[in-house]
């Protein structure tokens, strides 16, 4: 049998470029390796002040435990650790999944860099059913995402070049103004930039987007990094395939400031008023 194909006709021209993978999805290529663990190296992207911005690295821990082979379901819970600063570089990640019930599987995985965790994390996936729903805190009265007007990116902290930020209020503090706030409240409307379709991974990094919350209320500037975080997913993946690459606003709050920690807690709902995700950090400060 003789196979023909069409001929090309060169009013056509080059064929097109792939497009350019977006860069969350960039930053978070991992490579399996023999041994279990899964390779991957920082993204200039999505660097901070010191190190990588925490919410890509809570990612790439999500990224490797979704992407495990013995993997059930989604994630329910994850509680990431920042053990050290993870420095500039290649990194590995192994993950394991701990036990494994009808319903739940229980995950531990670890970001190693030159032989030592940098990052531990926990998790819990989860196979969700259609069950009796209710949501008792309410949607923000807010004004539409597009009525708000974006933040430019924060100078040299890269990471904020990949998030476009609407504040509603409780912006980036102008620290020349030199007084405290008696409220350290942000309500925000953000998504990836340039827009991507929100996911697991996209939602968990949008869950660190909030900066310190010392910074509002102090109004001055304070060395701060997150000890642990933990997030609990509402959402399962068609509510997030259906969100696509909607704004989704965020709304955080500190609880209590003292002997060089505090907490501060979040809020992720979708453009349509559904709560995709709550989020708790701690924090440690030096004054």
């Amino acid at each position: 049998m003789t196979r023909t194909t069409a001929p090309i006709d060169p009013a056509d021209g080059p064929a097109a470029a792939p497009p350019p993978m977006h860069p969350l999805d960039a930053a978070l290529v991992l490579q399996p390796e023999g041994d279990g663990s899964v390779t991957g190296h920082t993204s200039p992207a999505y660097a901070n002040m010191i190190g990588p911005f925490g919410g890509i690295t809570a990612a790439t821990l999500v990224q490797a435990m979704r992407g495990h082979p013995a993997r059930l379901g989604e994630p329910l819970a994850l509680t990431v650790n920042y053990a050290g600063p993870v420095a500039d570089g290649p990194f590995s990640v192994q993950a394991e999944p701990l036990r494994t019930n009808r319903s739940t599987q229980h995950w531990r995985a670890e970001l190693r860099q030159d032989g030592q965790v940098a990052v531990s994390a926990t998790a819990v996936f989860g196979v969700r059913r259609e069950t009796w729903a209710s949501t008792e805190i309410g949607f923000p009265a807010v004004p539409a995402a597009g009525a708000v007007p974006a933040l430019p990116p924060l100078g040299r902290v890269a990471w904020t070049r990949q998030y476009e930020m609407r504040f509603v209020s409780g912006g980036f503090p102008d620290f020349s103004q030199g007084r405290a706030d008696a409220d350290a409240t942000t309500t925000l409307w953000m998504r990836d930039e340039p827009p991507r379709p929100l996911d697991f991974a996209s939602l968990t990094a949008l869950c660190d987007v909030f900066f310190p919350r010392i910074y509002l209320r102090r109004r001055q500037w304070t060395p701060a990094g997150t000890v642990s975080m933990t997030i609990y997913f509402h959402a399962d993946a068609p509510m997030l395939a259906a969100h696509g690459t909607q704004p989704v606003l965020g709304v955080a709050r500190a609880q209590r400031f003292g002997k060089g920690f505090f907490d501060q807690s979040a809020e992720v709902w979708a453009h349509d008023g559904a709560l995709l995700a709550s989020t708790h950090q701690i924090v440690y400060y030096k004054e």
